[in-house]
């Protein structure tokens, strides 16, 4: 009886997200169509798109292939702090702060651990020549 509890409350919570995912689709898809000034131009931009989306494996990788450089002036930079979600402590953040105390937060590294130490060797090391 417990499996069967246990299989079933799995089986509700993907359910749950993939209807949440479809909704989400939806609503989105209709807000495009709904702003273009052609819905027929704007029905062929989410065909493309979708098609786009199929042959570059997903959306996660599309994003990653868009925004993979990011450009850091070390002469601004204050500090470089790690940082996990408490929440969820898969998710792992650096804040990075510049001398004007502006703080940029980055996610989603893919050596996040690596990203951490390079980016404070790099830091301790400019300040170290600055000082």
């Amino acid at each position: 009886m417990d499996t069967l509890r246990h299989v079933l409350g799995r089986w509700t919570k993907k359910v749950g997200e993939a209807t949440r995912k479809a909704e989400d689709l939806a609503g989105n898809t209709w807000q495009h169509l709904r702003t273009s000034p052609s819905f027929a131009e704007a029905a062929m931009g989410r065909i493309a798109q979708g098609t786009k989306v199929l042959a570059e494996g997903g959306y996660e990788k599309i994003f990653r292939q868009t925004f993979e450089t990011v450009v850091i002036p070390l002469h601004q930079l204050k500090s470089v702090n790690p940082s996990t979600s408490r929440v969820n402590h898969s998710e792992k953040y650096i804040q990075v702060i510049s001398l004007d105390s502006h703080e940029f937060w980055f996610m989603g590294f893919l050596y996040y651990d690596a990203a951490v130490k390079c980016l404070q060797d790099v830091l301790q090391l400019h300040s170290f020549h600055f000082v």
